[in-house]
């Protein structure tokens, strides 16, 4: 821009070639060409060339994509070009054809791409990405965090704010957890997807934890609750890549707003649970999704009905049960051992390993991926839970772990732990569901000397008690050692200090 003026001064003045011109300025020849000829087409031949400032001939000479070109070419509406884009299979080239069905003489595919590039510049870089309808939903936290004061103590909890946005409307979702760890992430997740009234195609998380357990710049692992919940939502996980903030910019945006128009609004509130700061979110969060978008003229609502609500997948007929994993071993008993509660599973598992999938009421056992047990999940240590369709005794599975080797094993050491071994087999529902402690205190005992396993059993016997950890503590603290009985005192009545019975019932005074 800053030659134009010299350009056509030199053209107009000292009639220079456009090679002169080019070389005393130290510009290209066709730039120079394509500036006369764009200047002798224009209205500036007849007009004083001082009259106009630089920006103001440069406009003239490249009218910007939003005015009227001197051919008089009718525009397209770039607003409509940008979100028909946004719809799945919409291209240009259908977009350019439409286009020349209503102005037969309007631009040609190239000129038609060029102002709708130069239109495009104007937007704002997160507006300038074209994300399909219905495609992406892109999940981030705000960063900046809500006080939530406890109103018994005045302690203070860092409340984090949870952000989605779909990617064609930039429609938004804000919501207040209590920290980012997996329940809140997944409750957060289920919250905007009925916020939303769909699930996206694809979700596009930041790497934290509870959705990356192990970074992998193609591959990376995803946490199993996370990938369980997009299962049961019919949702692909594309993580974004770290230090790459373009991947997410549609959030980053959203991010963005929450914190002005959301945040910032409560920062002189206080609040004292989730709940009430959630409360006095909401309204605002409607406002901020019916603030006009500047230079598109609409809503991210009015967006949000136009382009991502009607291709949004459907919301299964039952929300996401939030589940734990743990791989697990089968013990000789045929159960699991979760959070100190025992399952069943078949008993052809012993010693495999399995997979459990667990809710705060459910858990389900599954051998490479085939579902094997259910179960109601226990909350109290100790408690077992056993199917009987899981039991082997009539099967004779188990040659080598019956309660008669028990019994005969504990012989051994005596009759003392013989009686506790049998106690232990007939205190529980099935004998096979004590093979676990009966193994634990022959395991215990095998370095032990007789005479010390025997006390240990007696002491057992006589407290009641049958299990390994009653077994380990009283070995450790030696309480199956017999206490010495204690002797009275009696002192010597006849001992010259000693005042006798009758000093304190009156004799002193005979």
């Amino acid at each position: 821009m800053k030659y134009i003026r010299r350009i056509l001064q030199l053209h107009n003045i000292g009639g220079l070639s456009y090679r002169r011109i080019s070389h005393a300025l130290g510009v290209p020849h066709t730039t120079v060409a394509d500036y006369v000829s764009r200047y002798k087409g224009s209205d500036l031949v007849s007009k004083d060339l001082d009259a106009y400032s630089d920006r103001e001939i440069y406009q003239i000479l490249f009218c910007d994509g939003d005015q009227m070109p001197r051919t008089s070419k009718p525009l397209p509406d770039f607003t409509k070009i940008h979100d028909e884009l946004k719809l799945r299979h919409v291209t240009r080239q259908l977009l350019w054809e439409e286009y020349r069905e209503q102005y037969p003489h309007g631009y040609g595919y190239t000129q038609f791409c060029e102002h709708y590039n130069r239109w495009r510049k104007k937007v704002s870089i997160t507006m300038r990405q074209v994300h399909k309808a219905g495609e992406k939903m892109f999940i981030d936290y705000s960063g900046l965090t809500m006080d939530i004061i406890n109103r018994n103590t005045g302690a203070v909890h860092k409340a984090e704010v949870f952000v989605a946005c779909l990617g064609a409307s930039g429609y938004s979702f804000a919501e207040a957890s209590m920290s980012q760890k997996k329940a809140c992430f997944i409750r957060s997740h289920i919250n905007a997807f009925n916020f939303f009234g769909g699930v996206s195609s694809i979700l596009v998380p930041d790497n934290l934890k509870s959705a990356v357990t192990k970074f992998d710049w193609y591959e990376p692992k995803l946490n199993e609750t996370y990938q369980d919940m997009a299962n049961h939502y019919g949702a692909a996980i594309i993580p974004a890549r770290p230090y790459k903030p373009k991947d997410k910019a549609k959030v980053e945006l959203s991010v963005k707003l929450v914190q002005r128009w959301i945040l910032a609004k409560l920062r002189n509130r206080q609040f004292f649970s989730v709940s009430e700061l959630n409360q006095a979110i909401r309204p605002l969060l409607k406002e901020l999704n019916n603030r006009k978008i500047r230079l598109l003229g609409k809503s991210r609502r009015q967006l949000y009905e136009a382009l991502d609500k009607p291709a949004l997948q459907t919301l299964p007929s039952q929300p996401y049960m939030y589940k734990e994993f743990k791989l697990c071993r089968v013990n000789i008993d045929y159960h699991i051992q979760l959070d100190k509660c025992f399952y069943s599973v078949p008993y052809q598992l012993v010693k495999k390993e399995v997979e459990a999938r667990y809710s705060d009421y459910v858990i389900e056992i599954f051998h490479q991926n085939k579902r094997v047990a259910v179960h109601n999940r226990f909350h109290h240590p100790g408690a077992y839970s056993t199917q009987k369709e899981h039991m082997a005794s009539a099967h004779r599975a188990y040659a080598d772990w019956t309660p008669s080797r028990m019994i005969s094993w504990s012989k051994n050491y005596g009759e003392h732990t013989q009686e506790l071994i049998k106690g232990i087999l007939n205190n529980k529902p099935h004998p096979e569901m004590g093979f676990r402690s009966c193994m634990g205190i022959l395991n215990t005992a095998k370095n032990l000397e007789s005479n010390i396993v025997e006390a240990v059993s007696k002491k057992m016997l006589r407290l009641n008690s049958y299990s390994v950890s009653s077994f380990r503590s009283i070995l450790k603290n030696k309480t199956y050692t017999p206490e010495n009985p204690t002797v009275a005192m009696t002192p010597n009545s006849h001992h010259v200090n000693v005042r006798g019975e009758g000093y304190y019932t009156g004799g002193r005074h005979a």
